[in-house]
């Protein structure tokens, strides 16, 4: 059974292996790509996935702000995004977003590939496990290892050297930090800060996805240096600039990707009794 009590019957006749959730103009390296309407228990997703091939692999991408660019960060359907791809068959995801950094030795178009996340969001919805019962799934780690080491070898592969490691906050949003707020996340330790990270790295890990993030820094966040704070021109110039090199990266990714995981993250739902079938 489905969330919403119905029978899951799939009625989606092109597959993918891999999925990207990203900003538009991917839509270009997909190779005779389709696009697929996918429902699921959770509405529509952000737009119809576009189904093609990468390296001989089939690729779903969907982009998490609508091809328009419509949907801010805490109106994003994430739960529809993730069901619909794991629904065409993908069970590795790659994940490319703008953040800013909190620290001055990253900063503008520098690539990281984060290995945590803390989640500063509020009202989001958080799960696909709504009841009856209650499913606890394991997000000690919450990105694949092996997608990561795969980001980090592409990053580098196409000539740009990827800080390895870090730690994203992810705020709600829309508006950015305060210089205060910025100043508390870097006294903690913490190294980025996005806004669209969560939950979309934690319900991944519901539906036993990998998930992978690619961090592309656009700003230096409000209280790393005196003078203006972020504004959304900078981010989107920065972005513009860098967003060439990054979909290199993200293709090459793909390719090397092995289809066959060797993870932890394929038996997050091991052992763990669910209200409802998976796609």
């Amino acid at each position: 059974m489905r969330p919403d009590g119905s029978r899951y019957i799939s009625r989606v006749t092109d597959r993918a292996d891999i999925g990207v959730i990203g900003g538009s103009g991917f839509y270009e390296f997909l190779d005779s790509a389709d696009e697929v309407q996918v429902e699921t228990p959770f509405g529509p997703p952000s737009d119809p996935l576009v189904i093609g091939e990468i390296g001989g692999k089939r690729v779903a991408f969907v982009p998490r702000h609508g091809h328009d660019h419509r949907l801010p960060p805490h109106k994003i359907p994430y739960r529809a995004n993730l069901w619909a791809l794991r629904s065409v068959g993908v069970r590795q995801v790659l994940a490319p977003s703008a953040v800013g950094s909190l620290t001055a030795q990253h900063g503008p178009g520098t690539l990281i590939v984060p290995d945590q996340v803390v989640d500063r969001t509020s009202g989001r919805l958080q799960t696909f496990y709504d009841g009856p019962g209650a499913v606890h799934v394991s997000f000690a780690d919450p990105y694949c290892p092996v997608g990561r080491a795969g980001a980090i070898a592409a990053a580098r592969a196409v000539g740009w050297d990827a800080v390895p490691s870090g730690t994203l906050v992810v705020i709600e949003g829309p508006r950015f930090s305060s210089r205060a707020e910025s100043r508390w996340y870097a006294r903690q330790g913490w190294s980025l800060v996005g806004m669209t990270g969560l939950p979309e790295a934690a319900l991944a890990r519901e539906l036993a996805l990998c998930y992978t993030s690619f961090s592309l820094v656009t700003d230096l966040d409000a209280g790393v240096e005196e003078g203006h704070g972020v504004t959304h021109a900078d981010v989107l110039k920065v972005f513009a600039a860098n967003v060439t090199r990054l979909r290199q990266v993200i293709v090459r990714a793909i390719t090397d990707l092995p289809l066959d995981r060797d993870c932890p993250c394929g038996h997050a739902l091991e052992g763990l009794k669910l209200p409802f079938d998976l796609p």
